[in-house]
């Protein structure tokens, strides 16, 4: 079987997520733990979706909503290291993970899109 790196980067990537919200949980941080998780799982859930496509322009659309959604995992990953609340959490591998995720997705919508 093709290796398919995004699909292995964003699975990852979701395992990690599934971690901090569980350290996030057991200091009790519910809220931001359910944005998390629902964002950071979805993103490998698209780009899921993407693989069993219609057509380009579902591909295109899957792949996009998989971006939107690693941009706001971003958005939260950042806002839970900037807290100060929960250095124990090591949160910076992940935002760096999700950059990489965001620059490969970036690349496969751009690439889809002018083809």
């Amino acid at each position: 079987m093709k290796e398919n790196v995004i699909k292995d980067k964003s699975f990852a990537f979701a395992l990690g997520v599934i971690s901090i919200c569980r350290r996030l949980q057991e200091h009790r941080e519910y809220v931001l733990s359910r944005q998390l998780l629902k964002s950071g799982t979805s993103v490998g859930a698209n780009v899921e979706e993407a693989q069993a496509a219609q057509s380009r322009a579902d591909f295109l659309s899957k792949m996009s909503i998989a971006a939107k959604e690693a941009r706001e995992t971003h958005y939260w990953l950042r806002l839970l290291r900037d807290c100060g609340d929960f250095p124990a959490i090591q949160i910076q591998s992940s935002i760096d993970n999700c950059d990489e995720i965001l620059r490969i997705l970036t690349s496969i919508v751009k690439t889809t899109a002018e083809s």
